[in-house]
C-alpha cells in the first residue's frame, strides 16, 4: 500500500510540477527598484542567506516570489533529492523541511528559519523599504 501511495504522489508531482513552475514564471512580480548603491548593499546582505527549497513546493514558490518582489539575490539550494545539501539541512538545521532560510551572522553562527510565512516576514522586515 505504501508503494502505491508514493507512486501516486510521485506521478502527481511529475504531472503538476511543470505546470507549477510555469505559473510561477508567468506570475513572477516585478522587483522593487533600488539605487545601485542600495542594491549592492542588499546583495551584500544576501550573501549571508541561503534558501533550501524544492522546485515544485508551493510554499517554496511563495518565498521565491517574495524574493523576486524584493529583488533579492539569495542563493538557492534544491534539497529535494538525497545528497550533501539535504544532509546539511537535516544535520545542521535539525529537520529536512522546506522552505528553510539559513541565516549566517558575522560571527559565523547559523540560524535556521522554517515556515514560508516566517521567512517572508523576515525578508520583508529586513529588506522592504
Amino acid at each position: 500500500m505504501k508503494f502505491f501511495i508514493r507512486l501516486f504522489f510521485r506521478t502527481l508531482r511529475t504531472v503538476l510540477g511543470p505546470v507549477m513552475l510555469l505559473k510561477e514564471a508567468i506570475t513572477r512580480p516585478k522587483g522593487i527598484t533600488r539605487t545601485p548603491t542600495a542594491q549592492a548593499a542588499a546583495d551584500q546582505q544576501c550573501e549571508s542567506l541561503v534558501l533550501y527549497h524544492y522546485k515544485t513546493c508551493p510554499f517554496c514558490a511563495r518565498v521565491r516570489q517574495e524574493m523576486a518582489r524584493l529583488s533579492l539575490n539569495i542563493k538557492r539550494i534544491d534539497a529535494q533529492h538525497d545528497g550533501a545539501d539535504r544532509q546539511a539541512l537535516t544535520q545542521q538545521g535539525g529537520r529536512s523541511k522546506v522552505p528553510c532560510l539559513k541565516i549566517t551572522d558575522a560571527a559565523g553562527a547559523s540560524q535556521w528559519l522554517y515556515e514560508s510565512d516566517k521567512i517572508i516576514g523576515y525578508l520583508q522586515g529586513r529588506f522592504a523599504r
